[in-house]
């Protein structure tokens, strides 16, 4: 399922063709086997209300969770460049020496986080996570040289904004990993079948209904689809754009 999430279009396209086979299914199988009568027509409406209007407040609920997601990840990447920044500030306190070599290296981290928010090839944010992994060891080692040789507030200000920046990257990547469940999607994609199969075991058979029975798996399709964009950071086209990230990276380069 995560690979579908990655890929909203695909998504839409996959379920808009299981969807559409459920109304057939409704059509031509469930109407065969038991056709509705009209004095059970209050009865069905009945059904069919209930099934539509719990799939519409589990769409509503998950939108909710994807689009608190995206709030999520957009606020930790601004605490993200905020830790940088603060930090690229307190490195004034070391010696000269130090301070060089720390500014320089947040630098190199701040663009290395930079691309890495914006690149979608696996392969390259692999390779780019070791790159990270590395260039973090080196400014914590930084850092704790700075608390070793000055073991004063001063000291203790630069290795806790260090830790800051640290800490908030593996915020950011946590956040990026926080899904909507699989038991939600499953749930809402069942509930959705069950809701065309019964849109089509309950038309008439007229050409301008047929028409209709088409808007639904489109509606539902659409909206699972922008709930898979929302939710999806690294794939879609609603994405968190790292503009703190590159408005602090212009700063820092001046």
């Amino acid at each position: 399922m995560a690979a579908f999430v990655d890929h909203p279009a695909i998504l839409f396209l996959v379920l808009f063709v299981l969807f559409i086979a459920a109304v057939a299914f409704g059509v031509f199988v469930l109407r065969r086997l038991s056709p509705l009568h009209e004095d059970e027509r209050d009865d069905f409406s009945a059904v069919q209300g209930a099934t539509l209007t719990l799939l519409a407040l589990l769409i509503g609920f998950s939108i909710s969770m994807a689009v608190n997601r995206y709030d999520q990840r957009k606020v930790l990447e601004e605490a993200e460049a905020n830790a940088i920044g603060t930090e690229f500030a307190r490195a004034d306190l070391t010696e000269p020496g130090v301070r060089d070599e720390m500014k320089a290296a947040l630098l190199q981290y701040t663009r290395l986080r930079l691309t890495e928010f914006r690149t979608r090839d696996h392969a390259e944010r692999k390779q780019l996570d070791g790159e990270l992994a590395a260039l973090q060891s080196r400014l914590w080692l930084q850092a704790t040289h700075v608390g070793k040789n000055q073991p004063t507030p001063i000291g203790a200000l630069v290795v806790a904004g260090m830790n800051d920046v640290l800490n908030s990257q593996d915020y950011s990547e946590a956040a990026r990993i926080n899904h909507i469940p699989l038991g939600a999607w499953v749930l809402m994609i069942v509930i959705a079948v069950f809701g065309c199969a019964v849109q089509g075991y309950g038309a008439k058979g007229k050409r301008r209904t047929a028409l209709l029975m088409t808007i639904l798996p489109v509606t539902i399709s659409l909206s699972l689809a922008l709930i898979a964009d929302i939710d999806s950071p690294r794939g879609g086209i609603i994405r968190v754009q790292p503009q703190n990230l590159a408005r602090l990276l212009q700063s820092l380069e001046k």
